[in-house]
């Protein structure tokens, strides 16, 4: 049996049916043509130009992603502030983003390839040990910021929240001489909304956003306005603004200008915000919120209005009777112009305020039943929908750790891959190529020896070789996760500085050091506790220990059961 084919309808409007009534066959033809494109239009995969009731008013269209992005950036910056300084969600998300992914700044640990340059381990472990200290010195001081305000560490948090908060942000590496200092390369970061087009031209294929690309869309050169006079960046450029054109590259070939933003479409030059996609969602989010705060305040205010039905004649002001003992009463019964006396009168809600109202004057409040019951569910429902657009479990977000174990575990798990991404993104375009120029002008200052740096790149890239740590992971229980990690290591699926790392964070060589400078401090101090020369005494035992019922050993047992 064929299967039958469900025409779609087609209804007749005013038009139609006047044709069909002048021209049967043109009618026929015409109805015949509408039905043809409303049945192509609802067959396969529904999109925005479909017929179908659910799509329409929805008519988006599929520009360049330059176009998409640009033309709305400066709304995009206002907005995204905006609500990083009025929205709790906003501000919580962003500053949790930058405390596990950057924390106090990602410090450096040098890993130089020691087979491909021919160094022993004592050779390689010195000459990393002194490239540490001497970064340091420069990194740990605000010295190395061109505004002298921020050390290198500190700019890299900065940095980073800029991206998440404007879209991106340029870095510059001036070189100022400063007296006292060894290092003259300087750290500047400039904010998203300097970068322009020169005089604020249109945008073109060469040049949009402030910057300008070759024929493969590479970045060529960096336009940004100095600012004359600090109201111009808001007003625009008629206050005497200037533009500067920096070369993405030296003669060198070493790019002058780092462009941090989160790439998202082949060719994109500018980034946007973070929670741009969400701006309306969050808005509308705030407003509610705000809409309950101010209900629940209005219905904690206690308001007498005091209505008086005196007939003429009588007292011209009437009496307030204060014996509520509700603190000091506010009499605001008149605030008028001399015009119109009923013109302009306040009355105000407030706490404990007794209001005296005009005679034939009466009030009626709406009670909107506020607050909702259903408010907090509501609200949770949606900030766990902003979680996962951004890529933070709830449970991160907003610090709620309320379920069981295996769920907070897991809910740290994923919020730990989003937050190791951008620790990733700004060790790979932030802090390395920071660290490959002071790497230049420490060996051409003689401060650092790398045979062989500008000869090759391979060696060059040998050298160069580092980790950048930031803070670890931290533990919801140390007992159980301290064992998993010993077992991990036991089995060779870890190792210790991967293990401390996921903890603690921080550098696990120097960490050790530390810890073998406090043992020979305690043993020489003869401060060692009685329970740690028990233990040690018992691990290094070599008599052998009774067997137990099953076979293993009495001591053994006896150990685990006082654990």
């Amino acid at each position: 049996m064929r299967n039958k084919i469900a025409l779609p309808q087609v209804r007749l409007n005013l038009l139609d049916k006047a044709i069909c009534k002048v021209s049967p066959k043109w009618g026929l033809d015409r109805l015949k043509a509408k039905a043809s494109i409303t049945y192509l239009g609802d067959q396969g995969l529904i999109t925005s130009g479909s017929s179908k009731r659910s799509m329409r008013g929805w008519s988006p269209a599929a520009l360049s992603v330059d176009a998409d992005v640009i033309p709305k950036l400066d709304r995009m910056r206002g907005d995204s502030r905006d609500l990083f300084y009025s929205e709790p969600v906003v501000r919580g998300s962003i500053n949790r983003t930058v405390a596990n992914a950057v924390g106090t700044g990602l410090t450096l640990q040098s890993r130089i390839n020691r087979k491909l340059l021919g160094l022993s381990n004592e050779q390689a472990d010195e000459w990393e040990a002194k490239t540490e200290s001497e970064f340091e010195l420069w990194a740990n001081s605000i010295e190395c910021d061109a505004e002298r305000t921020l050390n290198f560490y500190d700019l890299g948090s900065l940095a980073f929240k800029s991206v998440l908060m404007s879209g991106d942000v340029f870095v510059a590496f001036p070189f100022i001489p400063r007296q006292g200092q060894v290092y003259d390369m300087r750290v500047k970061l400039i904010e998203a909304d300097y970068c322009s087009n020169p005089n604020m031209t249109m945008d073109t294929p060469l040049i949009a956003g402030g910057i300008e690309v070759d024929s493969n869309n590479a970045p060529t050169k960096y336009w940004f306005r100095k600012s004359r006079s600090p109201f111009s960046v808001m007003v625009g450029p008629n206050i005497g603004d200037d533009w500067t054109g920096v070369p993405a590259y030296n003669s060198s070939g070493m790019r002058q200008v780092l462009h941090l933003f989160e790439k998202e479409r082949p060719g994109q030059r500018r980034g946007i915000p973070m929670i741009t996609p969400l701006t309306e969602t969050i808005k509308q989010l705030g407003r509610y919120r705000k809409a309950e705060i101010d209900a629940a305040v209005i219905n904690s205010l206690f308001t007498v209005f005091v209505k008086h039905i005196t007939p003429e004649g009588s007292l011209e002001e009437p009496y307030l009777n204060n014996s509520l003992g509700l603190g000091v009463p506010q009499t605001d019964r008149k605030v008028t112009s001399d015009s119109n006396p009923a013109e302009g009168t306040v009355y105000e809600m407030g706490s404990a305020n007794i209001i005296d109202m005009d005679k034939d004057e009466d009030i009626e409040v709406a009670d909107p039943k506020h607050p909702v019951a259903g408010f907090d569910k509501f609200f949770i429902a949606v900030v766990k929908q902003i979680g996962s657009a951004l890529g933070i479990p709830f449970e991160v977000l907003m610090l709620q750790f309320q379920s069981s174990y295996s769920a907070s575990r897991a809910a740290l798990n994923e919020a730990w891959k989003f937050f190791m991404t951008r620790r990733v993104f700004m060790g790979r375009y932030y802090c390395q190529p920071t660290y490959e120029r002071w790497m230049i002008e420490a060996i051409l200052n003689n401060r650092i020896q790398a045979p062989g740096f500008f000869a090759d790149p391979a060696i060059k890239a040998a050298w160069l070789g580092s980790a950048w740590n930031g803070p670890g992971r931290g533990m919801i229980e140390p007992k159980r996760e301290i064992e998993a990690a010993e077992k991990a290591i036991t089995a060779n699926l870890s190792t210790h500085e991967d293990e401390y790392t996921k903890i603690h964070g921080g550098n696990w060589t120097s960490a050790m050091e530390r810890k073998a400078r406090e043992k020979r401090f305690l043993e020489d101090n003869d401060l060692t506790s009685s329970e740690e020369e028990e233990t040690e005494t018992a691990s290094t035992s070599s008599i052998p220990a009774e067997a137990g019922p099953n076979g293993e050993d009495a001591d053994r047992d006896n150990v685990n059961q006082d654990d």
